[in-house]
């Protein structure tokens, strides 16, 4: 499933949504590594995304990852990882990744990513996409709140393993 091309932004640009391919794989793992630089909760390390990027991709049932793409190269991405959830008794995704090259920011490509997801997501019958976004940011927050997502009551907590 790919979404139609799209002229947003950069006049002539024509960009469309697709599912990635392993040949993506270095242009992936640079995206994550821009996005772990902006967040204070991690740091860029290449052996790991290529790690984290592989498994989704080698095992479908785990879940998808839809990039942005132009005719010469990939300008942002979102992770899809599935998981059930007993409270709503069905399959849902848990939104991550998502990242547009600096270049190609504040142009819609964005918005035009989570449309294809919210799509995706309702085409295969999940019943919720969850996400974090970062606490400092009021940019990130409002994008998806202009999205229709929602703040929740429950507070994110983790336990690092390694």
């Amino acid at each position: 499933m790919a979404t139609p091309p799209a002229d947003l932004g950069t006049p002539g640009t024509t960009v469309r949504v697709e599912a990635v391919t392993i040949e993506d794989l270095p242009a992936l793992i640079e995206l994550v590594a821009e996005l772990m630089d902006l967040q204070g909760d991690f740091t860029p390390d290449h052996a790991a995304h290529d790690r984290g990027i592989r498994l989704v991709l080698e095992e479908p049932s785990r879940g998808r990852i839809f990039v942005l793409r132009t005719d010469d190269r990939i300008i942002g991405m979102v992770n899809l990882l599935f998981t059930i959830s007993t409270a709503v008794g069905g399959f849902v995704v848990l939104l991550e990744d998502v990242v547009i090259h600096p270049d190609h920011r504040n142009q819609g490509y964005g918005k035009l990513l989570i449309d294809h997801v919210i799509k995706f997501a309702k085409q295969k019958d999940f019943k919720r996409i969850t996400l974090l976004t970062d606490r400092m940011s009021a940019d990130s927050q409002n994008f998806f709140k202009e999205l229709g997502f929602e703040n929740s009551h429950l507070i994110p907590m983790r336990r690092l393993l390694d």
